[in-house]
């Protein structure tokens, strides 16, 4: 059996941010019982030259909508890069989820040409090494760092908090 690009990036997506979500609960539960400003965690980075938590959460938001859009032709809601607070990151979150839920599975079957340029970067790519070779990696490691931030902050969470719910047998959605 093979995975479409749908089952493959959608549900892969979605379960990374309900997972980020979980994260930014345990901050904010964290900051909550140790009398800590919520800024602190939210501003914190693990090296100067690295984005803040906020913006890892921002970025695993826009690396999760771009990809769904590229791979599926159907336009991603723009966000500003303005939140502040848990509960605006968990509106982020919730917003970007619920773009990736409205696209339909049979929006990704045609094959594209994906082109990337920013900066110095510039890559072309089909559907398939998009998705693995540039997006899922993408998306990983700001969920990733955002981990190791809240982590390094002395939030208390441990792999399965990363994993999340594992070891379930259920078709993805859209199967």
């Amino acid at each position: 059996m093979s995975l479409s690009y749908y089952q493959a990036s959608v549900p892969v997506l979605a379960h990374g941010l309900r997972q980020l979500s979980h994260l930014l609960d345990k901050g904010k539960a964290h900051v909550s019982s140790h009398g800590r400003d919520p800024a602190t965690l939210i501003d914190a980075r693990l090296a100067d030259d690295m984005y803040p938590l906020s913006a890892q959460v921002q970025r695993a938001c826009d690396t999760a909508k771009l990809t769904v859009q590229r791979l599926s032709g159907v336009d991603a809601p723009r966000m500003e890069d303005n939140e502040r607070t848990f509960a605006e990151l968990h509106q982020r979150i919730d917003a970007t989820l619920a773009y990736l839920e409205s696209v339909p599975a049979e929006a990704f079957a045609t094959e594209r040409e994906i082109v990337l340029k920013f900066g110095q970067f510039q890559a072309r790519f089909d559907n398939g090494g998009y998705l693995t070779e540039f997006a899922l990696p993408n998306f990983f490691f700001h969920i990733t760092t955002a981990y190791a931030i809240l982590r390094h902050q002395g939030v208390s969470i441990g792999k399965l908090d990363y994993l999340g719910r594992i070891g379930q047998v259920s078709a993805a959605p859209g199967a």
